[in-house]
């Protein structure tokens, strides 16, 4: 029988008791990923920075599970204000930049807390 294991990633934390990310058998899912700056564990001050360390902490969220961000299947994106997903889309597309392999996404809006202007959560499957 396959055990639920919790990633954790140096720099990259809740407050609360909560892994980063959750391991069963070939499946992984993340808690919420801020573009928080690892060194102040405070929100970056532009959304394009908040936006480049989220993307950051995928993959570092990621090879701590022991994938990458090839194995992603979805990406759930929340931010303040969705007419700014440019800044979404381009570290989308540098971490997906082909057409035929990227995973799906769906980007809401949200009202978030402590200067945070978009996160994130997503699921994948590692050796699949």
């Amino acid at each position: 029988m396959t055990k639920r294991q919790s990633i954790y990633v140096e720099g990259f934390g809740h407050k609360n008791p909560i892994p980063a990310a959750c391991r069963l058998g070939q499946f992984v899912t993340s808690g919420i990923v801020f573009g928080l700056d690892p060194a102040t564990g405070t929100p970056a001050p532009t959304l394009e920075e908040q936006c480049a360390l989220m993307f950051r902490h995928i993959r570092t969220i990621m090879e701590a599970a022991g994938g990458s961000t090839d194995d992603i299947i979805k990406l759930t994106v929340w931010m303040v204000d969705r007419t700014q997903r440019p800044a979404v889309n381009k570290e989308w597309l540098e971490m997906f930049p082909d057409p035929a392999t990227r995973p799906a996404r769906q980007t809401m809006m949200a009202e978030l807390d402590g200067g945070k202007l978009v996160q994130c959560d997503f699921m994948a499957v590692i050796g699949a």
